[in-house]
């Protein structure tokens, strides 16, 4: 179907608006009013603008108030309209959206609003245009959408018929089944938008907090699916309010949003695009940094060993401690950026059919520039800039990237109980982390936790977990208290092991740091659980964390201090816990902001 996007839900201007919804694949576009107001353009010149670039103007909007007035004021509406009318006619818009509305002077009377909603219908068609009804979730009087539907049908009018939104028929939580009543042809429009589980006022939810679909909390794949049934035949457009993407660059935003369309539009059997290839585990971490040397120790502290380097000469060298593998890359971009986690590789059982299905989901693929000699790998970057890399280690007939890095290291690695990359935790750029969600679910067919919101000292983190089904591949996708805070922008990685105390007290012998933790937390863990006896005091001789579910699941864990942006975490699970320890964060976020208070980094 075609797809659309409301401007309201891009940054900047209508010129940068339209050249970024045109950019990212959109076929039309709803005009919002207040853009045009402020646009130097005249409205022929819109028109063309949308023309050159093709793009059609699928809705002009919002008319607001018209409907169940007092004469002398509906009068009034019907002046205003006959302008808008003549506007829509320069434009070259032919549906007008009105609102239901919320005027104190509206009155409760459906047959007066479907009389005055026929007359506005009468003046629109002479400018050939049709009037698309819909019921906002906070209308004085008609605030779902088979209201609005029953008044529409009242009026029975050619030039009449609803708008159904998503947001405000799901928000209500009204039953979208009855839209099957409704016949195809009088739905006029079709517009979508998600939005998280919050208990607030509705017209506060519906204009901060809207996300693209696939992005929240509702089922909007499900009413498309009612939609579709009546013979709707209009385009799938997004109208999104939402704080975060009005200060956005609005080309991201845009290819975000197509994004959601597309997996939308597999959900409900429009399309059907490579199918999801989902990994299998992870092959590797990509540490870039301009200094090795405090990376090497820490790894080595670790139990991790130099065990190979790339044999085309890069500046790369495999450190490795089971399946846990990390590579460390002293290139050109780490002087720009210091120490961070660059890249992943990902096991995929199919390298090839995972780009394509990420290329067909608007992911950018990345190209390589490689020696002949080099493992042909297919990668592609996250919305954060982080490079995924589909790999196939071991499988034969497949590329293996362990063939760059032929074994010249010094030996294997200390045994120290790390088994493999447990988790790998990301913290996204501020105006990411609902496009970061998105993609690790659409492209990668990962699933999404619900977020969970963690206090920091100085403000609220917000966490997202997004893993495949056996827990093998485990990211945690977390966003900082404020878009400048550059504290909030550590990123780890969590090492599997099934003994995290003597992981821990190796790691200590072999001149590593653990983060220290405060007494008052293990005096708080004794009185919340019962432990035996030495045990507590284990804890908290080396900074080891505590958590258990409702399953009698537990996690133990603890940190290596940071280096530039990136920490480990030694982790142990036990009785099925799949959780992070979540409850335990704002300790640990409070213990690194006073480390670094203390060392100044």
């Amino acid at each position: 179907m075609r797809t659309s996007i409301a401007t309201v839900s891009l940054s900047g201007s209508l010129t940068e608006k339209l050249n970024a919804a045109a950019r990212a694949g959109f076929d039309g576009v709803e005009i919002f009013e207040n853009d045009l107001l402020a646009s130097p353009l005249t409205p022929e010149e819109v028109r063309d603008r949308c023309a050159d670039l093709g793009l059609t103007i699928d809705l002009y909007q919002p008319m607001r108030d018209v409907e169940a007035l007092p004469a002398e004021e509906f009068a009034r509406t019907l002046r205003r309209a006959r302008h808008k009318f003549e506007l829509m006619r320069r434009l070259g818009a032919d549906t007008v959206l009105v609102c239901s509305s919320v005027s104190p002077l509206a009155v409760d009377d459906d047959a007066l609003a479907a009389g005055q909603l026929a007359r506005l219908a009468d003046l629109a068609q002479d400018f050939g245009i049709r009037v698309a009804y819909e019921a906002l979730a906070w209308g004085r009087h008609v605030s779902t959408y088979d209201h609005a539907w029953r008044i529409v049908e009242a009026a029975g009018h050619p030039a009449l018929g609803t708008c159904l939104d998503s947001f405000h028929i799901l928000s209500r939580g009204s039953d979208p089944r009855g839209i099957e009543g409704i016949p195809g042809e009088k739905i006029f429009f079709l517009q979508l938008a998600d939005a998280p589980r919050l208990a607030m006022d509705v017209l506060q939810w519906s204009r901060h907090h809207r996300c693209f679909p696939g992005q929240g909390g509702f089922d909007v794949a499900g009413l498309v699916r009612h939609v579709l049934r009546t013979g709707y035949d209009g385009p799938l457009s997004l109208e999104v309010f939402n704080d975060v993407f009005r200060q956005s660059d609005a080309g991201a935003t845009a290819v975000d949003a197509q994004r959601s369309l597309r997996l939308l539009q597999e959900q409900v059997g429009l399309t059907a695009p490579p199918a999801p290839v989902v990994p299998t585990g992870v092959a590797f971490a990509e540490l870039v940094t301009p200094d090795a040397e405090p990376v090497a120790a820490l790894l080595g502290a670790l139990g991790f060993a130099r065990t190979a380097r790339h044999r085309g000469g890069k500046p790369v060298d495999l450190w490795q401690q089971g399946q846990a593998r990390v590579l460390v890359n002293t290139g050109t971009a780490a002087r720009r950026e210091g120490t961070h986690l660059a890249a992943v590789g990902l096991e995929s059982p199919d390298p090839a059919g995972a780009a394509r299905r990420a290329e067909a989901l608007l992911a950018p693929v990345l190209p390589r520039r490689r020696a002949p000699q080099d493992a042909p790998l297919e990668a592609v970057a996250a919305p954060d800039g982080t490079e995924l890399f589909f790999c196939a280690t071991g499988r034969e007939a497949l590329p293996d990237w362990r063939a760059d890095f032929p074994a010249a290291g010094p030996g294997a690695p200390r045994a120290t109980g790390v088994r493999r990359i447990d988790h790998l935790s990301l913290t996204q750029p501020w105006h990411h982390f609902d496009e970061a969600a998105l993609f690790h679910r659409s492209v990668l067919g990962l699933r999404a936790q619900e977020s969970v919101d963690v206090a920091d000292p100085y403000g609220l983190l917000r966490s997202r977990a997004v893993t495949n089904a056996d827990g093998s591949v485990r990211i945690v996708l977390t966003v900082g208290p404020a878009p400048a805070d550059d504290t909030a922008h550590a990123q780890h990685i969590a090492l599997a092991t099934d003994d995290v105390v003597a992981a821990a007290r190796r790691f200590r012998a072999a001149g590593g740091r653990l983060l220290p933790i405060p007494a008052n937390y293990y005096d708080d863990l004794a009185a919340r659980h019962e432990f035996a006896d030495g045990e507590l005091e284990t804890y908290r001789e080396l900074g080891i964390l505590y958590d258990r579910d409702t399953h009698g699941g537990v996690f133990r864990h603890c940190y290596t201090h940071t280096v530039g942006r990136v920490f480990f975490e030694l982790v142990q699970r036990e009785g099925g816990y799949r959780g992070y320890g979540a409850q335990n964060a704002p300790v640990r976020l409070a213990a690194q902001h006073a480390v670094r208070a203390l060392t100044g980094g």
